[in-house]
């Protein structure tokens, strides 16, 4: 389960992305802009092997939350709702290596 320990300051945020990793889920906040114009944090995730760049978008969830605090809380919850919803996905992520291109 992914703590909110695990994630870095709100002040770090601010000024660049995060990307952590656990039990086969790869996951990445970021400062972005929401569709009313307003920032907002976006949290990405997708099961390993690749980093965000090299994995295609299809196998990429992603979530706009609050940019503060509570949002950060949030996408922790997300990220561990997404690792118990698709257990079975984060747990073949190692076998799947080969199905990328």
């Amino acid at each position: 389960m992914i703590q909110r320990d695990d994630i870095l300051s709100m002040e770090y945020l601010k000024k660049t992305e995060f990307t952590g990793c656990h039990c086969g889920m790869r996951y990445r906040l970021e400062k972005a802009e929401g569709a009313d114009g307003e920032k907002k944090l976006k949290c990405t995730v997708w099961p390993e092997p690749f980093n965000y760049f090299k994995t295609p978008e299809d196998k990429k969830e992603s979530e706009l939350f609050i940019f503060g605090e509570d949002g950060v809380v949030d996408a922790v919850a997300w990220m561990n709702d997404r690792l118990f919803q698709e257990k079975e996905k984060w747990d073949n992520a190692p076998r799947d290596w080969d199905s990328y291109e």
